[in-house]
């Protein structure tokens, strides 16, 4: 059984109120919503409503889900939603210590929380869509980044395949990545944010 069967396995189940498919989401997924939520500079009672907030929500909407292979991608956006909306109230309260001068002086950087959390739902995206690929093109596309770069002499002989099929094969193979679930739903929930005043 595939692991992207196994997601829409658990989706249905869970969806049909199936309490260990739940669990086994959740278990899976709550990595994904704690490196977002890391991305914020959120309290521990803050991070706790996030990720309490976003389980919620996706209990009442599992059964919308049209695709779960979108799960992952869903999950990081509604997290990243959740964290902003958490900030943002926060920052219309300020506690004020009579005793300081610096009341004013600690504004969170949001736009640079803004930013890392936004590289790091494309990171997320950008594995869940290479999880999708056959591993021969998974392989050469993560090869071609790797860091220290890898020549193509070496890249052909791990891969056994001619150095002057790699570039074709390069272009091939990312125009494949772009066609995944995973990069397709990002985005389209990424276009429609745009379109309706997101980010």
């Amino acid at each position: 059984m595939s692991e992207l069967t196994n997601v829409e396995e658990l989706v249905s189940a869970a969806a049909s109120g199936d309490a260990e498919a739940w669990d086994l989401l959740v278990k899976r997924f709550l990595p994904l919503v704690y490196s977002v939520i890391g991305s914020f500079r959120l309290s521990r009672s803050d991070a706790q409503d996030v990720n309490q907030t976003v389980w919620l929500k996706l209990v009442e909407h599992l059964g919308e889900l049209r695709d779960a292979r979108a799960l992952p991608g869903w999950i990081a956006v509604t997290t990243r939603n959740e964290a902003l909306r958490v900030l943002k109230s926060r920052g219309r309260t300020v506690q004020i210590d009579p005793l300081s001068n610096h009341v004013f002086d600690a504004h969170p950087a949001s736009a640079s929380v803004d930013e890392d959390l936004l590289r790091s739902e494309r990171r997320q995206v950008l594995r869940d869509a290479l999880a999708e690929l056959p591993s021969n093109q998974r392989n050469l596309l993560l090869l071609l980044v790797a860091d220290p770069p890898v020549s193509y002499r070496e890249i052909s002989k791990q891969l056994g395949i001619p150095m002057g099929s790699i570039g074709p094969f390069r272009s091939r193979y990312l125009e494949q990545l772009r066609t995944t679930t995973a990069l397709t739903a990002f985005l389209k929930s990424d276009s429609d944010r745009e379109q309706f005043g997101g980010r």
